[in-house]
């Protein structure tokens, strides 16, 4: 899976697209328990970043391009191309991190 390319762009330099195989998602759902909650209140207050809330928000990330790359691999595919991140708040301490694209074969031009 890990040699699966996802890209923001609709091409690979170098690459040219020989078939769609269909759109692709990951998706993970992060919460930050009590002390990162109140850990982060208190940056917000006196004005920082929230480490804590970083770290989480980049797990999210990661796990969704995980299953992202997952479902592209059940397709055959060796790219993702198109790829757009959605971050939702769901209630307050949870975020929705949506990841999708679409699936591509390619060959090296």
């Amino acid at each position: 899976m890990a040699d699966i390319t996802v890209t923001t762009t609709d091409e690979i330099e170098d690459r040219a697209v020989t078939e769609y195989c269909g759109v692709v998602s990951g998706e993970a759902i992060i919460g930050a328990n009590v002390v990162s909650d109140i850990a982060g209140g208190i940056r917000d207050i006196v004005g920082g970043r929230s480490g804590s809330y970083e770290k989480k928000i980049k797990q999210g990330r990661e796990e969704a391009l995980k299953d992202l790359r997952a479902e592209a691999a059940e397709l055959d595919a060796d790219a993702v191309v198109g790829v757009g991140f959605d971050y939702e708040e769901m209630r307050e301490g949870m975020l929705w991190v949506n990841i999708s694209g679409t699936a591509v074969r390619t060959r090296r031009e």
